[in-house]
């Protein structure tokens, strides 16, 4: 390959980027990126960050020196890929062939409808989001979080560390039930209680209110919360849609094989827009997780330089972290159709404790917090076996 060219500039990009190099590849290696910034750390900028704990300089993911010999397009968004000419349309009208792509343009949050338009109301995904939100913040007041995910968890634990007074709203009757389960998404949620952040479950958001600028949210039920700043964090979207028409197979993102192939030749998807194979569970899954991000490329690039020769190996089990009100919590596998969750160690009501996800008795996932040393143990133990 003579070219082959990175769409996407964040953690995904960058890690692709890198395997390239590792990997041997030493032709042109364009990285186009739709953000101005060098590639930074998202996972920061609900936390740290946002409680102004540290500055932009400490989210650079490029290590001092670190030159990877690549073409940088950045603040430059890609609006197509014409298969025939091998060619990446720019939003500027320019294009960059290539004889490989690396597609890794991420998600975007979700918005409200008719939130776009207030000031006041955000959401959280970008470092231009999170400088705006952190503006708002310093303002003090009330925050109202739509979403009781762990976007919203996060934001609401920073925000009470600020001082503001905090509601989160969740539509859902219990918050992470998705990620975690009912139950122990039930027992995470409990720190907002514990920190006096007022959670609001099984009501959805009928609007927002204000003039030029956010004054209350609406409730289904009729309640009115004011509000001098929101938070929407009801989910994201994978970016995709530069490639509608392309040949490349869209479901819920990119849909690739087991090594991230997708349905065109030369292309491979990696990081959030990506929907990898599962080769163990039989279903394909976008897993939005900052370790994916960084790990995966890995494989793809192998698939990618070897035409597909390179035999992918059996994918690790999702793993994410969150840090909220002091407590870490850490998650790895699925807990979807596990059939029991048996707390093995600590106690929950003292926010300490490691609770693993059985299925016909095997290990499918494990929960921790503030139990970093066993939950690594009992990592290290769902990525030996498969499930």
């Amino acid at each position: 390959m003579r070219t082959v060219a990175v769409v996407g500039a964040s953690l995904a990009g960058l890690s692709a980027a890198r395997s390239l190099r590792k990997q041997g590849y030493d032709g042109r290696l364009v990285v186009i990126g739709d953000e101005p910034h060098r590639p930074y750390d998202r996972p920061p900028l609900s936390k740290e960050f946002l409680a102004g704990a540290i500055g932009e300089a400490d989210l650079a993911l490029e290590t001092d020196g670190e030159d990877l010999q690549a073409e940088w397009l950045l603040g430059m968004r890609a609006a197509g890929f014409d298969p025939g000419d091998r060619a990446l349309k720019l939003a500027d009208g320019r294009s960059v062939r290539a004889d490989g792509v690396v597609i890794a343009t991420g998600a975007t949050a979700r918005m409200l409808p008719g939130g776009d338009g207030l000031a006041g109301v955000h959401t959280l995904r970008t470092l231009d989001d999170a400088r705006a939100l952190r503006a708002d913040l310093a303002e003090g007041g009330r925050l109202v979080v739509i979403g009781g995910g762990f976007i919203g968890a996060e934001v609401a634990s920073t925000a009470y560390g600020l001082g503001l007074d905090v509601t989160v709203v969740e539509a859902a009757p219990t918050p992470l039930a998705g990620p975690l389960g009912e139950l122990m998404g039930g027992v995470v949620s409990t720190l907002h209680a514990d920190h006096g952040v007022r959670l609001l479950c099984g009501v959805g958001v009928k609007g927002l209110s204000g003039t030029a600028r956010v004054e209350a949210v609406l409730l289904e039920d009729g309640r009115c919360l004011p509000a001098d700043t929101v938070v929407v964090g009801v989910g994201a979207r994978p970016c995709v849609e530069w490639l509608d028409g392309c040949g490349v197979v869209l479901d819920n993102g990119v849909k690739c094989g087991a090594d991230g192939r997708t349905s065109v030749s030369g292309l491979v998807a990696v990081g959030d827009c990506a929907s990898w194979y599962d080769p163990v569970a039989g279903v394909h899954r976008r897993v939005e997780h900052w370790t994916g991000a960084r790990e995966r490329p890995d494989a793809a690039v192998a698939a990618l330089l070897s035409g597909g020769a390179a035999t992918p190996g059996v994918p690790k089990p999702p793993y994410f972290w969150s840090d909220q009100y002091g407590v870490r919590i850490q998650f790895a596998g699925h807990s979807a159709g596990a059939d029991s969750v048996t707390v093995e160690e600590g106690l929950p009501d003292d926010r300490s404790f490691l609770a693993v996800y059985r299925r016909s008795g095997h290990p499918v996932a494990v929960l921790g917090m503030n139990q970093p040393r066993l939950f690594t143990r009992w990592r290290k133990q769902l990525s030996a076996s498969t499930f």
